[in-house]
């Protein structure tokens, strides 16, 4: 599990290996290990930043932590249609929290056991749910469970950057996406921060 000493060590080894991050690290510094609490209110979290800006999403989730500060599955269940609307949850996110709420409720996710999975597994027990596809997964696995080698594909911020800092002439998608990422084995993690600190440092 990356640690702010592990991550450390990797930015080194990255910069050693790769000119373009090097640039990256000197302009700008190191990236943040952007770490999150692993647990049901971070994949909510997460859930509420499929494709919003991480400020919309943020905004959300703090207004949810105000009305449960511990927030867990059954306290989420209790919340109906029209107290999530006015927390800021569209309908779509409201049915896939909830059928997450539910599972871990029920049993049929044991969401303690994640740390100790493989990321495969990780990522095979999270994407059965609805509303819980392969980017959710691989954040989760990236930010809450500290696996240093996941590379979020489909994340428009590092298609952005990966397009700025290589000069293409295009966003960088799919088999392209995931070649690239090849590139920074077994650290695509830390790579990925490299990427969104400069993504934001733009």
């Amino acid at each position: 599990m990356l640690n702010e000493a592990r991550l450390s060590e990797a930015v080194d080894t990255l910069c050693q290996a790769d000119a373009q991050l090097r640039s990256v690290v000197e302009q700008y510094g190191s990236p943040p290990l952007w770490a999150r609490e692993p647990g049901f209110p971070t994949l909510i979290h997460i859930i509420l930043e499929q494709q919003v800006s991480l400020a919309s999403a943020k905004a959300c989730f703090d207004k949810l932590k105000l009305a449960f500060p511990e927030l867990n599955p059954e306290a989420f269940l209790t919340l109906n249609d029209k107290n999530l609307l006015q927390i800021g949850f569209s309908r779509q996110k409201t049915r896939y929290s909830r059928i997450l709420a539910k599972a871990i409720n029920d049993g049929a996710l044991d969401i303690d056991s994640l740390i100790l999975s493989s990321d495969e597994m990780v990522t095979l027990k999270l994407t059965a749910l609805t509303g819980i596809g392969p980017w959710t997964a691989n954040i989760y696995l990236l930010m809450a469970l500290g696996r240093p080698d996941i590379w979020p594909a489909g994340d428009l911020a590092l298609e952005v950057a990966l397009q700025k800092l290589l000069g293409l002439p295009h966003r960088p998608k799919g088999d392209e996406f995931q070649l690239l990422g090849d590139t920074w084995r077994p650290y695509r993690a830390v790579a990925a921060r490299i990427l969104w600190h400069y993504y934001l440092s733009q």
